[in-house]
């Protein structure tokens, strides 16, 4: 027995009350057409009724791509700021009739060839480019504006409002490509409030390798009195060390997260963190690989989730 019977456009048209070739123009946004909005509203209305969906292989070989656009996610990279990335990437390519397909991971040049080659993409993203850049310090990616910059700067200062002047940098045991640009616009954020460089702390995962080397660190460092980390995994790490080492968090040292996880609301003390919301980040992203303006997408500033280590 065969499957149930695929909706066409003819199905839309005959519901809606209008030509096959209206119900194309409509669904394909085509701007040479002048339609009136009820009309559309109509087609549009009777094709989710019916639950059409576009014939994407016909689709593609008219266009030239498929209406597919691939982002290449690293997992490394993952928190509430790729999070909510990919929710506005998602959401902007699907109100502009595309699908997001999410790579997680590294992968092979063969490999990432052979899924091109298989589906045509419109567009391919990497996530974080900008961040990596650590360049464009005006755009919305690495930007003092709204980028990885002034998320950067925010952390700092907060720390600094605070009364510490003497400052660590807790950063992942890893190779993630981010560290040095993090690195670089935390002492360019230093410099413009007149703090000393930050000195760098590697905590790795493991718990006894992580008070191990915080131990170190405060031993050579007494006068360090606050932690701005990398990111919440690190900060979370962070106060694990030293709690092992019956160091009092914040009244000897302030620990302050990055990327607000589930997971620093759940400790004690509770992580403060910076939450950053970049769906407004996604949703460029999208119109960027649609070549659309970007304009009218307003952005949600970073703010700090004051809690109770700093």
């Amino acid at each position: 027995m065969g499957g149930p019977k695929r909706v066409t456009l003819n199905d839309v048209a005959a519901a809606s009350g209008v030509s096959r070739a209206t119900v194309s123009f409509v669904l394909n946004d085509d701007p040479r057409q002048t339609i009136s909005a009820a009309t559309r509203g109509r087609v549009r209305e009777a094709a989710k009724e019916l639950g059409y969906v576009p014939h994407g292989i016909a689709r593609a070989l008219r266009e030239g791509t498929s209406r597919v656009v691939v982002l290449n996610l690293d997992r490394e990279l993952e928190g509430n700021y790729s999070h909510s990335y990919v929710q506005g990437l998602d959401d902007e390519l699907a109100a502009h009739d595309h699908v997001l397909l999410v790579r997680y991971g590294h992968s092979a040049a063969k490999a990432t060839q052979q899924v091109l080659d298989a589906i045509v993409p419109r567009a391919v993203i990497r996530f974080g480019a900008a961040y990596l850049t650590g360049h464009a310090l005006d755009d919305v990616g690495a930007g003092w504006n709204d980028g990885l910059a002034a998320h950067a700067a925010l952390q700092i200062q907060y720390l600094a409002d605070a009364g510490h002047r003497r400052i660590a940098l807790a950063l992942p045991d890893s190779d993630s490509p981010l560290i040095d640009v993090r690195r670089n616009f935390v002492r360019e954020s230093a410099e413009k409030i007149g703090l000393e460089p930050l000195l760098p702390l590697v905590v790795p995962l493991s718990r006894p390798q992580g008070r191990a080397a915080v131990e170190a660190f405060l031993e050579a460092h007494g006068e360090v009195t606050a932690v701005a980390a990398f990111d919440d995994r690190v900060a979370l790490s962070t106060l694990a060390a030293l709690r092992d080492l019956g160091v009092e968090v914040p009244g000897r040292i302030a620990v302050i997260g990055f990327d607000d996880t589930e997971y620093g609301s759940l400790v004690t003390p509770a992580l403060t963190t910076v939450r950053i919301d970049a769906e407004a980040h996604g949703r460029r992203a999208a119109r960027a690989a649609l070549g659309l303006d970007d304009a009218g997408l307003p952005s949600t500033p970073a703010r700090v989730i004051v809690r109770e280590s700093a």
